[in-house]
């Protein structure tokens, strides 16, 4: 019992453990009975299943309000919107690497399972990071919130411009390291084959073993964004790494609806941009102009929130005639 109530990065152990066991439950769930056998999506169940997800991400906000306080639990909202809001921008991304290495949608869904489980372990590991470095040195949060407003208006005037997979150097290393079949294996990362010059079976790696490693790398590039924008909020680990992960939880699910429609979001991107360029501001304000009095909470989540509700709705209402009411551009908008 001692252990449980032990502290642990500022929270109690049991805090931590009731989390992983929310984690582990729902990918078991979900890898073990909802997808069982590999099949391909559709809307409707995307739609569902990521309802499912955000009703759990909500009630797990609730437990927190009411366990620790209207102020950790708005925090966690907060957390959880910009890390929602900033995974739709990276499901285009994940669309062009799942079409480049011709993986069928029906195997999509177990490469994204996995994907999500490497990610929860490399969040963790920069969010330990970054509250270590936080914790030693409180001017690296200007750092954050200094990269944050200069990200947030790069995104408004950067150009537009694909991700070059078939350049990518981790791509062409494992092609040159290890043997890599031409062709799929169903929903196998690794099988066995014949070597070409002694005819002797060896282990080789599949087209799904290299997408889902490219789709790790390229929630790292967006983890650059979104792990800052939560320290910039809350300096507390536990509400940085779990309103992280809840909305990350749900990003598979959400993934096979999105990208039929990626088009009707694309004006989110400015409000994205928006919603960094305040967050980033929000610490200098708190420290500068406040003299070190905290933001108030319920005024950053109710911007952070309005910010976002109001891209999602601009965006739908530019493109409620198709796709074509979108403006054409030399290439669709993003983040590598």
């Amino acid at each position: 019992m001692e252990f449980l109530t032990a502290d642990f990065l500022g929270t109690p152990a049991w805090f931590w453990l009731a989390f992983l066991a929310i984690v582990a439950g729902l990918t078991a769930f979900d890898l073990g009975v909802l997808h069982k056998e590999d099949r391909e999506m559709g809307i409707g169940e995307s739609l569902k299943l990521t309802a499912f997800y955000i009703a759990i991400a909500m009630a797990f906000g609730a437990w927190i309000w009411f366990e620790r306080g209207a102020e950790f639990g708005m925090q966690y909202y907060t957390g959880f919107f910009i890390e929602k809001a900033l995974s739709i921008d990276n499901v285009f991304v994940i669309s062009l690497i799942f079409t480049f290495f011709a993986i069928p949608p029906k195997y999509q869904y177990r490469a994204l399972l996995w994907g999500i489980i490497a990610v929860i372990v490399l969040r963790g590991l920069m969010i330990a990071g970054g509250a270590a470095l936080v914790e030693q040195a409180y001017w690296v949060l200007y750092i954050f919130a200094a990269f944050l407003i200069f990200t947030g208006i790069k995104m408004f005037f950067a150009g537009d411009h694909d991700p070059d997979i078939a350049n990518n150097r981790v791509v062409k290393w494992i092609s040159t390291h290890m043997r890599v079949t031409k062709e799929l294996h169903a929903q196998h990362f690794f099988v066995k084959v014949p070597d070409e010059r002694t005819g002797k079976m060896v282990r080789a790696a599949t087209p799904l073993f290299l997408a889902l490693v490219v789709i790790n790398l390229a929630d790292l590039v967006f983890a650059v964004d979104s792990v800052p924008a939560i320290f910039a909020i809350t300096t507390d680990t536990f509400i940085v790494y779990t309103s992280n992960i809840m909305a990350i939880l749900g990003l598979r699910a959400l993934y096979f609806a999105l990208s039929a429609m990626i088009h009707r979001f694309y004006y989110l991107k400015y409000a994205l941009a928006a919603v960094l360029v305040f967050i980033g501001s929000k610490i200098f304000v708190s420290d500068f102009l406040l003299d070190g009095g905290k933001f108030p909470p319920a005024l950053s989540l109710g911007v952070t929130a309005a910010l976002i509700a109001g891209g999602v709705l601009y965006s739908l209402w530019k493109t409620r005639h198709g796709e074509d009411a979108a403006p054409q551009l030399p290439h669709d908008e993003i983040r590598p």
